[in-house]
């Protein structure tokens, strides 16, 4: 007989309010995945994003579980399994880009998408970092290895990327410049920030030169105006999108340039857990939400109103 769980689910794309609450089936680990009872569930843009709209192939026929980033224990293991046991307490990223399933009380995948959880966080800490922290983890390895001395210009410093990029271009000695709204300067201060621009009242391509790598969260425009504060040489780590026309201009200019999408990757969650049991790295999560209000914390995280991440609470 099939075990029940609870779960937030939409049966139509549109605003927050299309997140319910309901009991659906629990999900059965095969062979070759885990069972992990979920404790806490990251909230990331990509959620609300594709609850708005049908985005193939995985979204567009609803009903459909949003999120990706999980915290919690394992309760059973397949067949195949040697790396965790139930009990261990456990964090990932699940199958992204593709369907997970994150905001419900069990999820199971394969466990390389998982990693022992820190002792030194809470769940609510850990279910905040896999994508966050991965994204700019693999995108300083993937398209530039920043290095001490090197210029780092840091977009959206204060959101759940960016607060995390401050943090690791520091660790690396870089000196970082980053853009954030005036009320948030303190924040991006604490993180190790070496200047802050409040981009609604300065143009941060007035104020910035010379920089080594652009790390945008942003998009739109922000890639375009970024091209002439790189020097020669340099990097744009572009989180956001990119059109054509930057692409062109970007390779032009002979300037490394890379759309990076993440990935599920249990070296690199082990490595950033590693820092964050050491306190190297930390995750600030400004609101926990319990599960059933889901729709809350997409309207907050839509109104960008916070800073870094917000967690749901199962």
């Amino acid at each position: 007989m099939t075990e029940n769980m609870r779960a937030i689910v939409y049966r139509s794309f549109g605003e927050p309010e299309v997140l319910e609450l309901a009991d659906v089936a629990r999900p059965e680990p095969q062979a070759h995945e885990v069972l992990v009872r979920v404790v806490a569930a990251g909230v990331n843009p990509p959620d609300w994003k594709l609850r708005r709209v049908p985005y193939p192939p995985d979204y567009t026929e609803p009903p459909l579980i949003p999120g990706w980033d999980v915290s919690g224990v394992v309760e059973e293991v397949g067949e195949y399994v040697g790396r965790f046991k139930p009990g261990d307490e456990v964090f990932g990223m699940l199958n992204f880009p593709r369907y997970a399933g994150a905001y419900a009380e069990y999820v199971v995948a394969r466990p390389r998408q998982f990693a022992l959880k820190p002792a030194g966080i809470t769940h609510v800490q850990a279910a905040a970092l896999p994508m966050s922290a991965l994204t700019v983890w693999q995108g300083f390895g993937d398209i530039v290895d920043v290095s001490p001395g090197q210029r780092v210009l840091v977009h959206a410093a204060a959101g759940g990327v960016g607060h995390l990029a401050v943090q690791v271009a520091k660790l690396r000695g870089a000196y970082v410049i980053a853009t954030a709204r005036g009320s948030k300067h303190s924040f991006v201060r604490g993180l190790g920030a070496d200047e802050v621009i409040d981009y609604t009242g300065t143009d941060f391509a007035s104020a910035v030169s010379d920089v080594d790598l652009v790390v945008d969260i942003v998009g739109g425009d922000y890639p375009a105006r970024s091209l002439p504060v790189i020097r020669p040489g340099g990097a744009l780590i572009a989180v956001a999108g990119l059109t054509p026309g930057d692409v062109e201009a970007y390779t032009a200019a002979g300037l490394r340039h890379g759309l990076f999408v993440v990935e599920p990757d249990h070296e690199g969650l082990a490595a950033v857990a590693a820092l964050a049991a050491e306190g190297s790295l930390n995750v600030h999560v400004d609101r926990v939400f319990p599960l059933a209000e889901a729709a809350k914390a997409h309207a907050l995280m839509e109104s960008g109103d916070f800073v870094g991440k917000l967690v749901l609470e199962i």
